[in-house]
Order: C-alpha cells, then sequence, then structure tokens
C-alpha cells in the first residue's frame, strides 16, 4: 500500500513533473494555447499595473503653481521590494488560475531534451503563447489608457510609467540581454519551485520571492515589457496635454519609440529570457535529475 504523503515533491519528482507538464503543453490546440497565453499577457500586465502604481509612493508630488503638496519618498530599495512583492500578483494569477506564459514555458526544453516532445513542437509552443501574451498585455495597456489611471496622484503614476519604459528602451544590446537572462532565471527558479507545492498556499509562497527579486533588481521581462513600453507609448502619442505637462520631468523621453520598444529592449530581452530560462534552468535540472547515463 502507498504511503500518503503531504510534504512537498523532492527536486527529482518536480524535474518528472516539469517534463510531464511540458508534453502536456506542447500538445495542447493551437486555439486552447492561444486563448491562455492572452489571459497570461493581461495577468502580468495587471502586475506590472499593481507595481507601477505602488512605484508611484517614491515620488514627490507638485502642485499645479510648482509647490510640493506632499513628499512620499522613500528609499530606493524600498521602492523596488514594495514593486517587486505586488508584481508578484501577475505570476500568481498565471500559476494559480491557470494561463500560458512564454518565459515560464522554456521550461519545455527538459520534455525536449528527454526527447519526448519534439524540437518542433517546442518552437511552436512558444510562438503562439509569445504571440498570444503580446496580445493580453498590450490589450490590457490600451484599456488602461482610457482610464486615464497614470493622472492619478497628481501625475505620479504617469511620470513613473514614462520613466519606467525609457529607461527600458535606453538599454544597450548587451546590457538588456544579460537583464533579459538573469530575469528569466528568477522566474523560471520561482514556477520550478511551484511543482513542489502540495496547496495554493504553497505555490504563492514559493512565487513571491523570485519575483520579488528580479523586479527589484531592475532584471528586463519581455512579457511584462509588453505592458510597460506600449502603455508609456500610448501616453505619450496620444495624450499630447499631459506629455507637455510632464517631459520636464523625464529625460530621454525621445527615446521612447516603437522601434525602441522592439529593437532595443523586446528582441534582446526576449533572447536573454530564453537563454535564462532554458539553458540556466531547463537544461541544468535537466542534466541532473533527467539525463540517461549512458551505457
Amino acid at each position: 500500500m502507498n504511503d500518503i504523503r503531504i510534504d512537498a515533491l523532492l527536486p527529482q519528482e518536480m524535474a518528472s513533473r516539469a517534463e510531464n507538464l511540458g508534453v502536456r503543453k506542447s500538445e495542447m490546440s493551437i486555439l486552447k494555447t492561444f486563448m491562455l497565453a492572452v489571459l497570461a499577457g493581461a495577468f502580468i500586465a495587471l502586475g506590472a499595473i499593481f507595481a507601477t502604481t505602488v512605484s508611484a509612493s517614491g515620488m514627490p508630488v507638485t502642485a499645479p503653481d510648482g509647490t510640493v503638496m506632499y513628499n512620499t519618498a522613500l528609499p530606493y530599495g524600498l521602492i523596488r521590494l514594495m514593486a517587486g512583492l505586488v508584481f508578484s500578483l501577475g505570476l500568481i494569477l498565471v500559476v494559480v488560475g491557470g494561463a500560458e506564459l512564454f518565459t515560464g514555458n522554456n521550461l519545455i526544453i527538459m520534455a525536449w531534451a528527454s526527447g519526448k516532445v519534439t524540437g518542433l513542437k517546442v518552437l511552436r509552443n512558444w510562438l503562439i503563447v509569445y504571440i498570444g501574451n503580446f496580445f493580453g498585455a498590450v490589450g490590457t495597456a490600451g484599456i488602461m489608457f482610457f482610464t486615464k489611471q497614470y493622472t492619478f496622484g497628481s501625475n505620479a503614476v504617469g511620470i513613473v510609467a514614462l520613466k519606467t519604459a525609457v529607461s527600458k528602451c535606453d538599454l544597450t544590446f548587451i546590457q538588456a540581454v544579460a537583464l533579459g537572462i538573469l530575469c528569466n532565471a528568477l522566474v523560471c527558479l520561482a514556477v520550478w519551485l511551484t511543482y513542489s507545492a502540495r496547496t495554493t498556499t504553497d505555490k504563492i509562497l514559493a512565487i513571491i520571492f523570485p519575483i520579488a527579486a528580479f523586479v527589484a533588481a531592475g532584471f528586463e521581462h519581455s512579457v511584462a515589457n509588453m505592458y510597460y513600453i506600449p502603455y508609456a507609448l500610448f501616453i505619450k502619442f496620444f495624450d499630447p496635454d499631459f506629455i507637455g505637462k510632464v517631459s520636464g520631468q523625464i529625460v530621454h523621453l525621445e527615446t521612447l519609440t516603437w522601434q525602441g520598444f522592439f529593437l532595443n529592449n523586446l528582441l534582446p530581452v526576449t533572447i536573454g529570457n530564453i537563454i535564462g530560462g532554458s539553458v540556466l534552468v531547463a537544461a541544468v535540472y535537466w542534466a541532473i535529475y533527467l539525463r540517461q547515463p549512458e551505457s
């Protein structure tokens, strides 16, 4: 008779679980995969919205006449920690609610390395999920633009949104790749830890610290950036009155362009995310726990 276990799965069992999930994900229908990917893009965007709003608490807010209404400036590290903790909402919704996230799906490489999934199926899943994530994140950015939430806190939320996007478009190619590598190593480690979970609470606790770490450290997540940068671009190009009020507080606003989004950020960050998730996490754990010894 099998013993009933309530403790967390061990790493060897987690690896087998990751492998089986990789097979299931790769065999899912195109429509179902795409719909779940759109949800994931929206979920990550909700985490980004939460983080942007909380980050606005670190800014002095100035009245129209130039006087400071109230100053809630907090130390940089504390603001980043707060932003990271609340951003965790995004991956919690993905994992617990059920959705397909491109960065987390880099773990399918474990099933591919075991020969249970073809390379074509891996690329098919990644492409569908990536496109779905893009639609979900950009669609959420569009809805958020119409809420005009960026004017809240005497425009503090919008200033943070614009500064965040500008800093992302200002990265060099190598810098963006490196930040993307470290980001998805932590994201995939968060997902990996949830494979040991027995309860929803276990999953949430496993997610929070790795995700808070990557946000606090300023690492780059391709799907999050599908929200952050388009949202700021919508503000820049479709609300010139707002830009006229705040442009003096945002350095290098001219670098915030669609070209900057795709070429300076999304492309290198995506490359970095693939390396970080597929190589540093999936391939390493496969080699440790699933690789069959040569006879």
